[in-house]
């Protein structure tokens, strides 16, 4: 059992012992670990330039005041609002093909690069040499997919394909395959994987592993996570606008330019309710695996 340490006694001259509070043990380390972050964080912050304080400055207060007082009220006329409608269908429609992309090139490099679905591993307990070589090349393909963001991709794609929707879809499919690929690996590994190993050794496939095994398991994770990748590409695909592939973020982008704030508040409050509803979808499909 731990003893806690007895206050300090002090003999004053009128002979009277005083109590003093025993210090705080934890203080020494917070201090230390403090003045640490400290530390390392204030070149970060001195070469990235952040000076908050501009901000607070008079011109820049006069030019945000005149800006945020135009999104009042938002736009609402009849011709906008269609052309609203219209692009926030795009949006969705970009992100949602691309995710799509993304999983059918997701799914087969989560076979490759789980470890719980290694079948010399679960026989032997060792990796063929064979099976870490596509296991390592799977890896490696997924770091490069996930490592170039889904922006740089729309710059490269709209060279190649021209401007419009096509560019953002295969963005997104190529980044997000990478980072749908490492994370679903990473979820069926920590999960239990008692039922793929007993298919693995009687003689099941992969695939049919995954499907009765593993999903089952890990469902509820791989659910979450797809549905908030869902709502991660529908704001990609609104950044994405801004380079020239089409939706919502080409059209604020040109609000912006004649700064039109009453159709930039309709867009924002758009963004929000799409956020919402992408959060209410993963709330309802978790709910039915419960």
């Amino acid at each position: 059992m731990n003893r806690l340490p007895l206050p300090a006694l002090k003999y004053c001259g009128s002979g009277m012992l005083v109590r003093i509070q025993h210090p705080d043990p934890a203080w020494y380390p917070r201090l230390f670990g403090i003045l640490t972050l400290l530390i390392v964080l204030w070149p970060m912050l001195v070469y990235s330039e952040f000076k908050p304080w501009i901000l607070f400055e008079a011109q820049s207060l006069a030019a945000s005041w005149h800006f945020l007082a135009s999104f009042a009220p938002p736009a609402h006329s009849g011709e906008f609002l269609h052309l609203l409608l219209v692009a926030t269908w795009q949006t969705v429609a970009v992100a949602t093909a691309g995710l799509t992309l993304a999983l059918l090139g997701a799914i087969p490099l989560t076979l490759l690069a789980a470890e719980s679905l290694s079948v010399s591993q679960i026989e032997t307990g060792r990796m063929r040499l064979a099976g870490r070589l596509v296991r390592q090349a799977a890896r490696w393909l997924l770091i490069l997919l996930r490592s170039v963001p889904e922006l740089v991709w729309a710059l490269l794609f709209v060279r190649i394909v021209g401007l419009g929707p096509t560019a953002g879809v295969l963005a997104i499919a190529l980044t997000y395959s990478g980072m749908l690929g490492k994370v679903y690996a990473e979820i069926l590994d920590s999960s239990e994987s008692q039922s793929t190993q007993v298919l693995l050794k009687n003689g099941a496939s992969r695939l049919a592993a995954l499907f009765y095994g593993s999903l089952p398991e890990a469902a509820p994770e791989l659910i979450s996570y797809t549905t908030y990748r869902w709502e991660c590409a529908i704001r990609g695909s609104v950044v994405m606008g801004f380079v020239g592939a089409g939706g919502l973020g080409q059209r604020m982008d040109e609000s912006l330019k004649m700064l039109a704030g009453s159709e930039v508040a309709s867009m924002l409050i758009i963004f929000v309710l799409l956020v919402g509803a992408a959060d209410r979808v993963s709330t309802l499909l978790r709910s039915r695996l419960d």
